[in-house]
């Protein structure tokens, strides 16, 4: 191999940029990916409950919310801004419906039948038709706790948005435009509007991903050549490993986009990801490179032997580092899957693209003056070496019980951490779509969706029985009343009790379920289940059209991971229970279970993807070193890492969820690069004939530096992911770091003591 890439440079160099080019045009038709990404399988009955919610009706999280808080939230002035503001917000293309205060419907009688009706039929000129408008809304139990709350005079405007234009990229111009209004609204009455519902936190969500991919992909490369610089002290091994990674960035962009995969928060971290990978090779197999030429001084010769002896530690290093991301495809959930699959084929590209340019771009370059640019260095790097050498000989004990303490206390913290996760928790609390977020729940309890289905069983079932089918939605709701996390029920019974309201008079003391009796006299004057003219305005919306299902809605706090599931658990028998007494079956979901189940579900499959890792690493080690006990204790520099980072996140309060967990399998892969590295350094030596100590001494002086440096480029790399935005993000960066950088102590002084004291079983 070594000689086929010598030999025919010209060749190898037209196939990169070629294969760059394609990938980089390929990639100019990546799409940011508009909809919410699905993390349960399709065979989960909660997902399954879910798809059939969303075929009968509609997508749950189509809703927007923009709300406020003021005294004069009827004032005439500040109330005619907020009706033009409606109308503007409703001729938009792309909302299906607005109501709010200056929107919104009543029953009325004409001659002949009851009708639906805008309660607000103009703009209001005189504060007196305000006030009128004002009483007659909060006549309306219908809207409290949708649209306004009397104890706080909070108000909302709830905007659905057109599903098709809610799944694509039109989204972001639409909410755009609905905050444009609203800052022109909130700037000339000098209140704070806040904007809440899954439309706008997606995409503001979005926005950030796409302006954060872009922005780590440019301090990545800079504080990777920054610190590959201050390695190398040479700008061509800079410029050298900055291609390399540019074109294994074009690679990765590339794949996504041939695949048909969209950039998502995942997705969107492989090209910053691979860049901060990817240079650890270069640096490599420029050290071994220049310590060949430090022997001999021949560069084809130097070259030749850089080929033979790194190309297959890096190979096996680069696998163990793609099983560490490609086993997230074997979680079954479409985000991982995507984004474990592109980063393994990506991680060994760039390793083929590393091995091929590298070489080549050196070849084309003078041999350098190595003696007389580094003498200070070298002798620098010579005493740290001899130092760790002399530890590892003579220190051993000491090495295991500083080792065993930190591991000890780092096994203290790891009992410390929380398993739990929040719709919004990645983002900052002082971030607008938080502390909007909050806004929506303090006032109208939240603004995630939470739904139930009750299935009568057959076609028109929901009407059968005189209508019992109404009361068991009324002893549903009383339950659901015991939890103050769920907004105001919107189901068919409110329709029912709004018309019983109206067909009373309109005094608010009738905004109840009637009696048997009464109801089946008002199911005489009015359609209450979705067809005529006299339905109330909300009913088609709770009916599906088959009259077989009903849907109660519910909006809910996040409450998080934790609380939802102890809610859930309390909650369910109870319904399950009032499903028994009713003979209908009732099935809970909406977004905010989704999230519950789904983060459950990564938990469970992370844990697997580790193990996996783990036993896919330690096969591959089988294949080059054939010894069962060196293989099995290898894996404690790698395993001991991962116990420190777990006991940081203890300490520090960072929770398991599905954003940090995906540190370990990451961290386990990068981890087991060193040992690979050192390992077949060792190896090689006794080949050649050395005792183990001496082979020791002869991995530590060839391998030393390259793992320092490595760990240094990986840590600063990932650190820059720091700065995220979004909490998951920020915590990788910080824990990757952390664990690589113990990672490099492990394997550099671990794992030769560990060599030593089991000398007798050769690999």
């Amino acid at each position: 191999m070594a000689r086929l890439i010598l030999n025919y440079r010209i060749f190898w160099l037209g196939a990169l940029i070629s294969l760059s080019l394609f990938m980089a045009y390929w990639g100019t038709r990546i799409q940011l990916s508009y909809q919410i990404a699905r993390i349960l399988p399709l065979s989960d009955p909660i997902q399954q409950h879910y798809e059939q919610f969303k075929t009968r009706f509609g997508a749950d999280g189509a809703l927007m919310v923009i709300g406020w808080q003021d005294e004069r939230w009827f004032d005439l002035p500040l109330y005619q801004d907020w009706y033009d503001m409606t109308r503007q917000v409703e001729r938009l293309s792309g909302v299906k419906q607005v109501l709010s205060t200056a929107q919104l419907f009543t029953l009325r009688r004409d001659s002949t039948a009851w009708c639906v009706a805008p309660l607000v039929t103009q703009r209001p000129t005189t504060q007196a038709q305000a006030d009128s408008i004002r009483q007659q809304v909060l006549s309306l139990p219908f809207y409290r706790g949708l649209l306004v709350n009397p104890d706080t005079k909070a108000t909302l405007m709830a905007v659905t948005f057109d599903e098709k234009k809610l799944n694509s990229r039109d989204r972001i111009a639409l909410v755009d435009s609905i905050r444009t209004y609203g800052q022109r609204f909130s700037q000339r009455h000098q209140l704070a509007l806040h904007y809440s519902g899954l439309p706008s936190i997606r995409t503001e969500v979005m926005k950030k991903v796409s302006g954060e991919m872009t922005l780590f992909l440019a301090l990545a490369a800079a504080v990777t050549g920054l610190l590959v610089w201050g390695l190398f002290r040479s700008w061509r091994v800079v410029a050298l490993s900055l291609v390399v990674v540019g074109m294994g960035v074009c690679v990765s962009i590339g794949t996504l986009s041939l695949l048909g995969y969209e950039i998502t928060l995942l997705t969107g971290l492989l090209p910053p990801l691979l860049l901060v990978v990817g240079v650890p090779n270069c640096v490599f197999l420029v050290n071994r490179y220049r310590q060949e030429l430090a022997l001999h001084g021949e560069q084809r010769r130097a070259l030749d032997t850089t080929i033979r002896e790194v190309g297959l530690s890096a190979l096996l290093a680069n696998v163990t580092t793609a099983i560490g991301f490609g086993v997230f495809y074997f979680t079954n959930s479409r985000l991982l899957m995507e984004f474990g699959l592109v980063a393994a084929i990506c991680v060994l590209a760039v390793y083929v693209i590393c091995l091929l340019l590298v070489p080549i771009f050196l070849s084309y370059l003078p041999v350098p003056r190595l003696g007389s640019q580094t003498p200070e260095a070298a002798g620098r790097w010579s005493r740290v070496l001899a130092a760790i050498d002399g530890w590892v000989h003579t220190r051993r004990r000491l090495i295991y019980g500083i080792i065993s303490v930190i591991t000890v206390v780092s096994a203290l913290g790891l009992l410390r951490i929380q398993v739990e996760g929040y719709v919004v928790d990645d983002l900052p609390k002082n971030d607008p779509v938080y502390t909007d977020l909050r806004f929506i729940e303090q006032h109208f309890k939240g603004a995630l969706p939470f739904e139930i289905m009750i299935d009568t069983g057959q076609p028109n079932g929901v009407t059968a029985q005189g209508g019992r089918m109404f009361y068991t939605v009324r002893a549903l709701e009383r339950v659901m009343d015991d939890y103050p996390e769920f907004s105001q029920a919107r189901s068919l019974v409110d329709a029912v009790r709004f018309a019983y309201q109206m067909y009373r008079g309109g005094e608010a003391r009738y905004y109840v379920l009637p009696p048997l009796l009464e109801f089946q006299k008002l199911a005489g004057t009015f359609s209450l289940t979705g067809n005529g003219t006299g339905t109330p305005a909300m009913a088609k919306a709770f009916i599906d059209k088959d009259r077989r299902i009903a849907r109660v809605s519910y909006q809910m706090a996040d409450i998080g991971s934790r609380r939802m599931q102890s809610l859930m658990a309390h909650l369910k028998p109870r319904l399950d229970s009032l499903s028994a007494r009713s003979e209908y079956q009732i099935h809970l979901t909406g977004h905010s279970l989704v999230f519950l189940q789904s983060n459950s579900y990564l938990m469970g499959n992370l844990y697997e993807s580790l193990l996996m890792a783990i036993v896919l690493i330690a096969i591959v080690g089988m294949f080059l070193f054939r010894s069962v006990p060196i293989i099995l204790l290898s894996k404690l520099p790698c395993l001991i890492p991962l116990v420190v980072t777990a006991g940081v996140m203890g300490f520090t309060g960072i929770p398991f969820k599905p954003s940090t967990i995906l540190v370990f399998s990451i961290a386990f892969g990068l981890s087991s690069d060193g040992t690979v590295y050192f390992l077949t350094s060792y190896r090689a030596h006794l080949k050649r004939g050395l005792e183990p100590s001496a082979a020791i001494s002869g991995a530590i002086a060839e391998t030393g530096r390259s793992l320092i440096d490595t760990a240094l480029i990986l840590a600063g790399g990932f650190s820059v992911f720091a700065l995220s935005g979004f909490g998951g993000t920020a915590a990788l960066g910080t824990l990757v770091a952390t664990t690589v950088l113990m990672a490099c102590l492990t394997n550099l002084i671990l794992l030769p003591a560990l060599l030593l004291s089991l000398k007798r079983y050769r690999v």
